[in-house]
């Protein structure tokens, strides 16, 4: 498996070079491909950080997306494409480097513990070694997602494919290491976060790139982008946080421990489930239904319908809570759940969302040893990337954002000088696409 991510990752790097040209003048872009936008990101690549000079909007048709995939390939190319053409205008470049993320219920986020027993526990370890340890943990890795999706599919198989891979941490005879060369030990544990996704989603996602005629650096399950928005390329990072990315068509967790993605989850509510309730119950058609819902956020609902519009929106945000508590609810890992909830996308906008995470007590069948905190996720707080163009003001752009930290993340690697890097540099470069 390592050998097939090494091929694809030297393929985007020599993408990479051909079109973007010399080091100080390196863009990549950013598509967040949601159900119900899409949102565009160019950025400018300077040293170890991203400048965005570029910010595109545009909508999406009612049956272009469904739960998060792209169910019209055509329609969400020529969606992309106005949303591009915009940012790309606003930047005054056409970069050609894109890294897109990936949503839906069936992509599989989740660390994995394997413990690998040396045939020579006196000899030090070396890293051709790791590489052959890591490479068994992605395989064990890929035949548990491969199971869980078949087993929800109702035993159809499926083709998936490896989209994300970090280390999370490693530990020789229980001692953990950060840089396990040189270390003798009977016993080796790697925890190890992977996502897997169909291949039919990744295809359709190759398909509007090569529509677009661009190249394809990577594509990233979201929640694992907006885990790495916030934590950056720091080693030492501590953050413990629930990252919660509600979008038009799914509602994405990430669970953030000591500074490591414990693992993704994500479920078929969002925005839009909201939206076909208040068209069912009040009888009108759906960019009515967007209207009032919206409205009972910003105060533009009509005075006499907010009662009809809240019972409307009361089922779902019920059904919304139990999803969230059922995902979190396999987190079984942690002895506890972080006490830090950090909300993004349009859909967290939805006030009776985080007054119902605020205010009810849906927490208290959770291992959380205290009430959580709710706060929103803000551009400042992404690492490493600066918004020259002040157009983002708010969390809705912050999985946009958290995809330009994956492009970097994968340019940094690509080009980082070996001789200098750290050991845990130098096995997420292995585990880099």
């Amino acid at each position: 498996m390592l050998t097939q991510l090494k091929k694809l990752k030297s393929s985007a790097s020599e993408g990479l070079t051909r079109r973007m040209g010399k080091k100080s003048g390196r863009y990549v872009v950013a598509l967040d491909i949601g159900t119900e936008n899409v949102k565009a990101l160019v950025g400018k690549i300077t040293d170890d950080e991203v400048e965005i000079v570029g910010v595109g909007r545009a909508r999406q048709g009612l049956a272009d997306m469904q739960a998060g995939a792209i169910s019209d390939i055509a329609s969400v190319t020529a969606n992309c494409n106005e949303a591009l053409a915009i940012a790309e205008k606003q930047a005054g470049v056409s970069a050609r480097a894109v890294v897109i993320g990936i949503a839906g219920e069936l992509v599989k986020g989740t660390t994995i513990n394997v413990k690998v027993q040396r045939k020579n526990s006196k000899k030090p370890l070396e890293i051709p070694e790791v590489e052959r340890i890591i490479e068994l943990v992605q395989k064990r890795a890929f035949e548990k997602a491969k199971n869980q999706i078949t087993e929800e599919l109702g035993g159809k198989d499926v083709d998936i494919q490896l989209v994300n891979s970090a280390l999370v941490r490693m530990e020789i005879d229980g001692y953990t290491v950060t840089n396990p060369v040189g270390f003798q030990g009977k016993e080796v544990t790697v925890q190890l976060y992977t996502a897997f996704a169909p291949m039919i989603h990744i295809g359709a996602l190759e398909q509007v790139a090569n529509q677009l005629d661009m190249d394809l650096l990577a594509v990233a399950a979201e929640p694992f982008a907006v885990a790495r928005s916030v934590l950056g390329d720091s080693e030492d990072s501590i953050l413990s946080a629930i990252l919660m990315d509600i979008g038009g068509g799914t509602t994405d967790i990430a669970v953030l421990n000591e500074g490591g993605v414990q693992g993704t989850k994500m479920f078929g509510i969002g925005g839009r489930a909201f939206t076909r309730s208040i068209e069912r119950d009040l009888e009108v058609d759906f960019p009515a239904a967007e209207r009032l819902k919206i409205g009972l956020s910003d105060g533009g609902a009509p005075t006499t319908q907010i009662s009809k519009i809240e019972k409307a929106l009361d089922k779902t945000t019920k059904v919304w809570r139990s999803g969230v508590e059922l995902a979190l609810s396999e987190f079984t890992g942690l002895d506890h759940l972080p006490h830090h909830l950090l909300l993004c996308g349009g859909g967290a906008s939805l006030e009776l969302l985080t007054k119902e995470l605020q205010e009810s007590d849906w927490y208290r069948s959770l291992p959380f040893s205290r009430k959580p905190s709710i706060r929103f996720i803000t551009p400042e707080a992404v690492v490493g990337i600066n918004d020259t163009t002040e157009k983002i003001s708010d969390h809705t752009y912050i999985t946009a954002m958290g995809l330009l930290r994956v492009g970097l993340d994968t340019i940094v690697q690509t080009d980082g000088a070996e001789e200098s890097e750290t050991i845990n540099s130098k096995i997420n470069r292995m585990l880099r696409i």
